[in-house]
């Protein structure tokens, strides 16, 4: 695999990997509202296997888990001392798990603090990208944003740094909490020097589908999405607005299908890093790798025989045929 993420990018599409912290409140190692990382450090195992999962279900890159791990947030369940530590354990476990098989990128986020505060932002984004930066990165994202002017300093802060750097946004809805449109949003960032741009998290395949499109043809750099697998409405359109969020998200959880079509879709698109956020596990990448060719559809042949049945697969199927569902995949 070439070191560089533009040098994957230049060659075709790369998929990334899924969400982790709702995927670790859900096994009870995150808690769910504040979602702050200190499973990095106080349970490393859970987070290994997590990475190892993405990697086994085709994940060429791995994302630091960082998010959220900045000192403002970190303090709000008491580990604003441990800033370091959790920043270079995150990156440890990452390239453990990578073990040369995926590339690791550095993560920042966005912080609560602007516009309050621009310098403060800076300051939180600084601290975290040095502390990764020690223990190395291949290179940087700076994810959900909803406000076009802090993933601007985020962007900022990055490219201090000399690695690639890929911004995403997050939309509520049409525009931007600043009042920029997904295309202005992309031209922006672009233009300020990102390597990347694109949207993650917040919305669904669904809703994402139509700001990506808006952004790939605004700009001429790579583009990147990675929606959540959990199910927006209209009124709603972004998954943290829905009634189950934080913890009560199950029955708004979507198919390893959907998000392979929609993978399919960005793909047509001409959208260069697909991957998932918030739900998606590794199934969901699983089927991603598979819709876009990274991945066969069958892992293994198997020696089916439906007259003599050895499988509840092979018993039922003529139940399943009748009863006129539709097939999936």
């Amino acid at each position: 695999m070439p070191e560089s993420i533009l040098e994957r990018l230049n060659e075709g599409v790369v998929l990334g990997d899924g969400g982790y912290l709702l995927a670790l409140e859900n096994r009870g190692y995150v808690q769910a509202g504040p979602f702050t990382p200190e499973v990095t450090i106080e349970n490393p195992n859970a987070l290994l296997a997590l990475h190892e999962e993405f990697v086994h279900a085709g994940a060429e890159v791995l994302q630091v888990l960082t998010f959220y791990a900045s000192e403002n947030k970190l303090a709000q369940t008491g580990y604003a001392g441990r800033l370091e530590e959790i920043n270079r354990a995150a990156v440890m476990i990452a390239r453990e798990a990578a073990a040369g098989r995926a590339l690791v990128a550095g993560n920042i986020c966005l912080t609560w603090k602007y516009p309050e505060s621009e310098d403060e932002c800076r300051r939180l984004f600084d601290a975290q990208l040095g502390y990764q930066m020690a223990e190395g990165v291949d290179f940087i994202i700076g994810e959900t944003f909803l406000h076009v002017g802090e993933a601007l300093i985020a962007l900022e802060c990055a490219r201090k740094i000399g690695l690639p750097v890929v911004i995403t946004m997050a939309f509520e809805g049409p525009e931007t909490r600043d009042g920029k449109t997904p295309g202005e949003a992309a031209r922006m960032l672009e233009g300020a020097g990102a390597d990347v741009v694109g949207a993650n998290c917040w919305q669904d395949p669904t809703f994402m589908l139509p700001a990506i499109e808006q952004m790939r043809e605004a700009v001429t750099c790579h583009v990147a999405a990675q929606p959540v697998a959990y199910r927006c409405t209209p009124e709603v359109p972004f998954f943290t607005g829905q009634p189950g969020f934080p913890d009560k998200l199950d029955s708004f959880k979507i198919s390893r299908y959907e998000m392979g079509d929609f993978a399919r879709k960005a793909l047509d698109l001409g959208v260069n890093f697909i991957g998932g956020c918030c739900g998606c596990e590794g199934s969901h990448v699983r089927q991603m790798a598979r819709a876009i060719g990274k991945m066969p559809a069958e892992e293994r042949e198997w020696d089916a025989d439906y007259g003599k049945p050895q499988s509840a697969t092979e018993a039922y199927r003529d139940i399943r045929e009748q009863s006129g569902a539709a097939p999936v995949g």
